[in-house]
């Protein structure tokens, strides 16, 4: 129900509202800060919702920011209410999946330079420490990306039998791990070596090949394989 005071895209301008334009002319013409205004809905007494989804972009830090925000952190935003935080965050998971589910869109992993490219922009500002998995063909190109764990890496949380299930399920021909350092130093602790050198045992028993352990920084990376750590297979 609409609550007194709030702005709804009817009430803007005909000529100013997003879901008609997007109708008649195409959602590419929209910018960023309308898209957002068709997934909230609504605006406040103060502003309309396109003023809102401006206000919004613009405190998240722009796509980026907003792509990485929790939900405690979208409400914070004034005018965002828990119900709007979950209608934004929808939106942009669901965003990524479509993405994730384009075969045309498959890079091929020719080189740990790739790989660091293929999650660098979602990775380098994260606040905590995420351990995914990018899943390949034979061809080096990329099957799939998963999560396996957030948190401080250790070998007792990310264990071989997760990574390599899921690889199982996936067909995969080889796979690469990837984690991210908040504090933008790539460089790889005790910790992270052991958790490489674990899975490097379990690839080569299950006849699936980790073919390198990226570690994230602030626009650097560290490949363990180019640093020796990860031998060569024979």
């Amino acid at each position: 129900m609409r609550q007194e005071g709030q702005l709804m895209i009817r009430d803007v301008p005909e000529e100013e509202r997003p879901r008609e334009r997007m109708a008649r002319e195409g959602p590419t013409t929209l910018s960023n800060a309308e898209l957002i205004a068709i997934l909230l809905r609504t605006g406040t007494s103060a502003e309309s919702v396109v003023q809102l989804a401006g206000r919004a972009l613009a405190q998240a830090g722009g796509l980026k920011g907003l792509a990485g925000s929790t939900m405690n952190e979208l409400v914070k935003i004034r005018g965002i209410g828990p119900a709007k935080a979950v209608q934004l965050l929808a939106g942009v998971e669901l965003g990524r999946r479509v993405s994730r589910a384009l075969p045309a869109e498959r890079a091929v992993i020719r080189s740990p330079g790739d790989a660091a490219d293929y999650v660098m922009d979602e990775m380098r500002y994260l606040t905590q420490e995420h351990f995914l998995c990018l899943f390949l063909n034979t061809k080096n190109r990329v099957l799939d990306k998963q999560c396996i764990f957030v948190g401080s890496l250790n070998s007792s949380v990310v264990h071989p039998r997760e990574v390599f299930r899921e690889a199982i399920r996936r067909s995969s021909a080889g796979l690469i791990c990837v984690h991210n350092h908040p504090s933008g130093d790539p460089t790889p602790s005790r910790e992270d070596i052991q958790v490489t050198e674990r899975l490097f045992e379990a690839g080569r028993i299950v006849g699936i090949e980790l073919l390198d352990h990226i570690i994230i920084g602030d626009n650097r990376f560290y490949s363990l394989k180019e640093k020796g750590i990860i031998p060569l297979q024979a």
